[in-house]
């Protein structure tokens, strides 16, 4: 049986944090859905994307909670916008913020469905990005 916790942590290490991308080929299935597609190459483009805004970015893992063919993990991140992050052009502001992955794991070990949630109203704030409500009701 493989060691799901074992996987996740490298897939962190490794994907994450040291841009091995090589190591999504052995660790992703070919079925898992990413950006715009499946697979590795589909979850890659994620994390290309996030990389082109923040170059230096990197996770610490603050929780890790496994239980049969599933894994949770609560983490922080820390970077700075080099490059443009959706309409936000490059600030050279350093960000901080956090999120929860919870990945599942087919019976070889490979990782087939991602989910995670984050924080990116506090990245957003950080990057002086102004959050208006709208505008409801009456005056609509």
């Amino acid at each position: 049986m493989t060691d799901v916790e074992a996987v996740a942590r490298r897939f962190v290490a490794d994907v994450w944090n040291a841009g091995r991308e090589e190591s999504a080929y052995e660790l992703v299935a070919a079925d898992c859905p990413g950006l715009g597609g499946t697979g590795p190459a589909a979850m890659l483009a994620w994390h290309r994307d996030r990389r082109a805004a923040f170059p230096d970015l990197r996770y610490k893992l603050v929780d890790v909670v496994a239980a049969g063919d599933r894994v949770a993990l609560r983490w922080r991140a820390a970077g700075t916008q080099a490059g443009r992050f959706g309409p936000v052009p490059p600030t050279g502001q350093v960000v901080s913020y956090s999120g929860a992955t919870f990945l599942r794991f087919d019976p070889t070990g490979r990782i087939v469905d991602v989910w995670s949630v984050n924080e990116l109203f506090q990245l957003l704030q950080q990057l002086g990005v102004e959050m208006l409500p709208p505008i409801t009701g009456a005056g609509a």
